[in-house]
């Protein structure tokens, strides 16, 4: 195997976790019973999110000849994960600082 086709099987392989991590989350938020485990969840799910969609974005812009569109739509992606991996975090360390 070459070297972008391990590098297009690991990224596959981290999408396909951080769906499955996603789904998990998404899950547990629903499922909770608290407040803070509630949010805490759903802020995990915004955090696995944000890294799948980064994952999606780096397939897009770097594994396949490059052309306007597929920057473009990779470009969103990325500003999309940046952002929930931020928004996640910064929910995860507030719903942390909650006391039940």
């Amino acid at each position: 195997m070459s070297a972008p086709q391990i590098i297009q099987w690991v990224l596959i392989a981290g999408i396909c976790v951080t769906s499955v991590l996603s789904v998990y989350f998404s899950f547990k938020s629903r499922r909770a019973a608290g407040y803070r485990d509630k949010g805490a969840a759903a802020a995990k799910m915004n955090v696995s999110m944000g890294f799948m969609l980064l994952l999606i974005a780096f397939i897009q812009m770097f594994l396949f000849t490059a052309s306007s569109i597929r920057v473009v739509v990779g470009a969103v992606f990325m500003l999309l994960g940046l952002f929930n991996i931020f928004a996640g975090l910064r929910s995860l360390s507030a719903f942390r600082g909650i006391k039940d």
